[in-house]
């Protein structure tokens, strides 16, 4: 598999997850997401609205997620979103032999991230958020380096 439909498999899976949660198929999210899926997570507290759904703890049609960009690079795949005023969200997928099994979830968080292309730890930026709702306030400015 090349480079590229590797990269096609994965948002292709990842949008399998957003849909199979809009529909509400637990089952299908089962599937696709691994047993021992590592999270981490930056925002408000009471903001990590993707791991209390993928854990049951709330209903998956208790938040909308609603991908509005998305960017598979490697074994990642970048996804943004928002709802409203206040409400904007990044997530960035990470898969392992076709299953998802890392999620970095940001909330009312800008996400800058850049690809190490050298040892000597040059670094070219490969994506930027780019929300297109108004929050009020500024919001924390996050490099994540893959």
């Amino acid at each position: 598999m090349t480079a590229v439909e590797h990269e096609n498999h994965n948002r292709k899976t990842v949008k399998m997850v957003y849909k199979a949660l809009r529909d509400g198929n637990t089952e299908k999210v089962a599937k696709l997401v691994g047993l021992e899926l590592e999270w981490w997570y930056h925002g408000p507290p009471h903001r990590h609205h993707m791991m209390k759904t993928l854990t049951g703890e709330s209903t998956p049609r208790a938040f909308k997620f609603r991908p509005r960009r998305m960017r598979a690079i490697g074994d990642r795949v970048i996804v943004e979103g928002w709802e409203g005023v206040g409400e904007y969200w990044v997530h960035v997928w990470r898969l392992k032999h076709g299953i998802i099994a890392q999620l970095r979830e940001y909330f009312n968080t800008l996400l800058t991230v850049v690809l190490r292309v050298s040892e000597d730890g040059d670094q070219a930026r490969v994506w930027r958020s780019t929300p297109q709702v108004r929050v009020q306030g500024s919001l924390p400015d996050l490099v994540l380096s893959i």
